[in-house]
């Protein structure tokens, strides 16, 4: 029976491995276009997005995020239009705003209008109304027109809602006039007061001004956030961009030094990654030690719940608590890694000295990823203002408003037939004012699908963008490997050349590969928008259920990444349609899975320590810059509101810089790494076949092969 098991087994298929061609000189120029239907499906769907747009901008006002509405529908301090001088919104009564109706329809149910400023002290119209000087001050938050028309008295003003009943000492808050609430020793005041006069007779407490603003607010608080934001952006994006250079500064001269002093610069590296999560675990001990007995430093992070000034987390020692064991975690997870790796680390440093060779003899590779970032940026920017516009496309939608009882309560109205409508005569006191944006249109049917469109043709282009890099840097270091003598035989331009023969013979196969990327990732979008709305959901099935789908696409969308970038490598050099390439890629890998694991995997995991030296030498530079911690340039970093915001932008900025030349070396060793592939089942060294790859590349890669191929035939 053993025996006949042993006869039974087949062979496992993984390809056919390539043949000796003595023709074959490297990257293929006598190419054909592939997936010519693809190419086409990209230019129509391209004109299909500019479409889109152009009806967008057609349609979509962003005035309508940027400035706060008036009950007609008109912005609020808008040059070019009546309220122009008059940036701010006034509620004619906040105690309306505690309505529930606020939190489902984001507006108040009470007569607003834009004024020049707040009102500063308490005053009630009757009041106003006996003194001169008084009533002129208080017109100015009455609703426009007020006072050109026949004269009426105080009762009829109340009833019709001509002006608001009372006063209050109100401050600005993303250009809306809100109570002006203080607490001074546990108590709450508006204005110096406790109490107030609602200017109908009645004695209020402020509280109920408290809870007014607070649902006036609930709309507001991200609002608030971004401003404060923008504000630090406004004062620190100097200080931001010298951040940026520094990353690009050191990111170059790591990868210089790379060209001349590979092995050294890799220890280097690894020593120096180590250094800086040590001072990162001693530097959050030390906070942690120093908030020892401060007064709330024990409260934790659930307790004190979300906080929009994330500066409050600082002050606790559970914060420093967890920075401590994050970090902990990372520094034994890469020295562990190092230990059982540092073999395969000789081997991959060999990898990246020839890696090193070919970008030191095409060196404008360098600067192309400058070029995928200004690709790469018009997409986000189109994107970003198509979205805004399409969501701002909508009509101003107008509603009843009732203080009472009412059956037209929160139907749609037209403000200028709502004076002579049935209503007005079925409820005196209704108002017709502005609710928010909509429409019924077939074109606001649409907006949904157009919004999902923008973002799917975002995708589909982003992708392309980095596709046409990999098979342009792809093209460009497989001529360098295929050259006999280097670089003798080189061609003269061949990252120009490369990227010629990859917008010319295979747009179509770059499309089809970002296309199966883009379709992936929008329904990772939708599944994260579905999880979001079952978050409320007591289903433990459907949560479950949830949960699996995300992480299988999760895991597709990383394969198709991984097979998309090899299947590019061999279009850039063979010229072959995207299927037959990724199919030939994919088991050109297979059929060295063991030095896959060996050397490829190992030089990704050096390329992300070179990452994490730059983010962090950056990242720990700009934190004691803003938070005033260099004594030589302490009165020189600007004061602001949150000094995360613009750390954070540097640490991620340093990132995307240092990725973008990383990438190239990234790009380079899987380059090499598939064309060693090839050549050692095209060639086998002797006189008539002789390899490809340099002599040094050779007799350490070769040592190495010898060890996977022991590896793989344990495994047969």
């Amino acid at each position: 029976m053993k025996g006949v098991g042993k006869k039974m087994r087949r062979p496992r298929k993984k390809g056919t491995p390539q043949k000796y061609d003595p023709t074959f000189k490297g990257p293929i120029y006598n190419r054909g276009c592939t997936d010519v239907i693809c190419c086409v499906a990209l230019f129509i769907a391209i004109v299909g997005y500019v479409a889109v747009g152009i009806i967008a901008w057609t349609h979509g006002d962003p005035r309508k995020v940027i400035y706060p509405t008036d009950s007609r529908g008109q912005f609020c301090g808008q040059k070019g239009t009546p309220n122009e001088n008059k940036p701010f919104l006034f509620y004619f009564n906040i105690l309306k705003c505690a309505s529930p109706l606020v939190l489902l329809e984001f507006q108040c149910p009470t007569t607003q209008t834009c004024v020049e400023k707040c009102p500063s002290r308490y005053l009630t119209y009757l009041q106003a109304y006996t003194r001169p000087q008084d009533f002129e001050y208080y017109k100015q938050f009455c609703v426009p027109g007020f006072g050109e028309s026949k004269v009426k008295s105080p009762t009829e003003v109340l009833r019709d809602g001509d002006c608001p009943s009372v006063l209050t000492p109100s401050k600005p808050l993303a250009r809306r006039c809100l109570p002006a609430i203080e607490t001074h020793k546990g108590v709450i005041t508006v204005g110096n007061e406790t109490t107030f006069d609602d200017g109908r007779g009645q004695k209020r407490n402020v509280s109920e001004l408290v809870e007014g603003a607070k649902k006036a607010n609930v709309v507001l608080e991200a609002r608030q956030l971004a401003m404060r934001v923008f504000e630090d952006y406004t004062v620190s994006w100097y200080w931001i961009l010298i951040g940026l250079v520094i990353a690009m500064a050191l990111s170059l001269i790591f990868i210089v030094l790379l060209r001349f002093l590979a092995g050294i610069m890799i220890w280097i590296m690894i020593v120096m990654v180590i250094l800086v999560l040590g001072y990162g675990i001693f530097h959050c001990y030390m906070e942690y030690s120093r908030l020892r007995g401060e007064a709330g430093s024990d409260v934790s992070i659930g307790d004190l719940g979300f906080q929009t000034d994330f500066r409050v987390y600082l002050h606790l020692r559970q914060t420093w608590l967890a920075f401590m064991i994050i970090l902990c975690v990372l520094e034994l997870i890469i020295i562990l890694l190092l230990i059982f790796l540092r073999k395969r680390i000789l081997i991959a440093i060999a990898l990246i000295k020839e890696a090193s060779r070919a970008v030191g003899y095409v060196m404008t590779s360098l600067l192309y990823p400058l070029f995928t970032f200004f690709l790469l940026c018009l997409c986000i920017a189109y994107w970003a203002s198509t979205a805004v516009f399409l969501s701002t496309s909508n009509e101003a939608i107008y509603k009843v408003f009732n203080d009472t009882a009412c059956v037209a309560a929160g139907q749609t109205c037209n403000p200028e037939t709502f004076p002579t409508s049935n209503v007005t005569r079925l409820c005196p006191d209704a108002r017709c004012q502005f609710a928010f944006y909509g429409g019924e249109t077939g074109y606001h049917r649409a907006l949904l699908g157009l919004q999902i469109y923008n973002v799917f043709m975002f995708f589909w282009l982003a992708n392309f963008a980095l596709a046409l890099g990999q098979v342009t840097l792809a093209g460009a270091f497989a001529s360098y490997y295929w050259a006999i003598k280097k670089p003798d035989d080189l061609p003269a331009f061949p990252l120009f050349s490369s990227f010629g023969r990859a917008l010319r013979y295979h747009t179509g196969s770059l499309a089809f590969g970002s296309l199966l990327l883009a379709i992936v990732q929008v329904i990772r979008v939708i599944l994260e928008y579905l999880d979001q709305r079952l978050k409320a959901a007591e289903n433990r099935f459907a949560k479950f259920l949830m949960t699996c789908l995300k992480c299988c696409f999760w895991c597709l969308e990383k394969f198709l990444k991984f097979l998309n970038r090899n299947a590019y490598i061999m279009i850039a050099i063979y010229g072959t349609n995207f299927c037959t390439s990724a199919k030939n890629a994919f088991f050109l890998l297979m059929r060295n899975i063991v030095r896959v694991a060996v050397l490829d995997k190992v030089t990704d995991f050096l390329f992300l320590l070179g990452k994490l030296l730059v983010v962090g030498s950056v990242g720990i530079l700009a934190f004691f810059f803003f938070t005033h911690r260099i004594k030589i340039v302490e009165d020189t970093a600007p004061s602001l509101n949150y000094y995360w915001v613009p750390i954070l932008t540097v640490i991620i900025g340093s990132y995307l810089i240092a990725h973008g030349f990383f990438s190239v070396y990234g790009m380079c060793v899987d380059t090499l790494f598939l064309c060693f592939c090839e050549d050692l089942e095209r060639n086998d060294g002797s006189p008539e076949r002789p390899y490809f790859m340099s002599p040094e590349l050779r007799d350490i890669l070769l040592k190495g092969n010898a060890e996977a191929g022991k590896s793989e035939a344990q495994e047969e």
